[in-house]
């Protein structure tokens, strides 16, 4: 299972490359604001930024909401960096604009999934990656972890290669989860990825094991 990491924050990012798991980059324009990072042409250079630290793919996402408007963004971003993944929302002229990426060989992102039917409607529009989002789905009593069992149930009957991106992870539980039932990607904030090497018995073990160096060598 792929690593992503769901933010802005270039800091976090280049800590989580530098740990040696990082596989790409989600963004989103709440996530943006959030660094302060406002402007086209200060956003534009953010996404280099990202680009400059991570070798695998960024999610960039646009904010129109019509077909044209769309293409226009997504044709730009995708022109910035390799790496750049045209994130677009599941609405109808969504579908259209993903549809069109493909057919040109430009990356997309199909955000915002709550359900296995849109999912469904991504796949054949030839999205690169879906994102359902399981952590909002979780917020109104849905269990999100058994959406993406839908979705992979979904992919694998019919031979969709579309990426499972569980999107809105959590918490670790959620990460394993997610990679029990074969989701392609997972991406969610540093503190969930860096929560799976915590243990208290790897705590306790290791304290032993020092206390015991020391003790024999003085």
């Amino acid at each position: 299972m792929k690593f992503f990491i769901d933010t802005a924050n270039l800091e976090q990012i280049q800590e989580a490359q530098n740990m040696g798991i990082l596989d790409g980059v989600t963004t989103n324009p709440s996530l943006m604001a959030k660094e302060g990072i406002s402007g086209e042409e200060n956003i534009i250079n953010h996404y280099k930024n990202i680009c400059s630290i991570v070798d695998g793919d960024v999610s960039a996402e646009v904010i129109s909401t019509d077909f044209e408007g769309m293409v226009k963004e997504g044709e730009k971003l995708a022109a910035l960096h390799s790496n750049i993944v045209v994130k677009v929302p599941m609405i109808k002229e969504g579908v259209k604009a993903i549809k069109y990426f493909s057919s040109k060989g430009i990356k997309t992102n199909c955000t915002l999934v709550f359900s296995a039917g849109q999912a469904l409607l991504a796949a054949k529009a030839g999205a690169t990656y879906v994102s359902p989002f399981i952590g909002r789905l979780d917020d109104v009593s849905t269990d999100g972890i058994d959406l993406i069992d839908q979705i992979r149930l979904i992919y694998d009957n019919y031979g969709y290669e579309t990426q499972i991106l569980a999107a809105s992870v959590r918490h670790p539980m959620h990460i394993i989860q997610c990679a029990e039932i074969g989701a392609d990607v997972m991406t969610g904030p540093l503190s969930a990825i860096t929560a799976l090497l915590k243990h208290p018995l790897t705590d306790i073990g290791l304290e032993k094991f020092l206390a015991d160096f020391n003790k024999a060598n003085g």
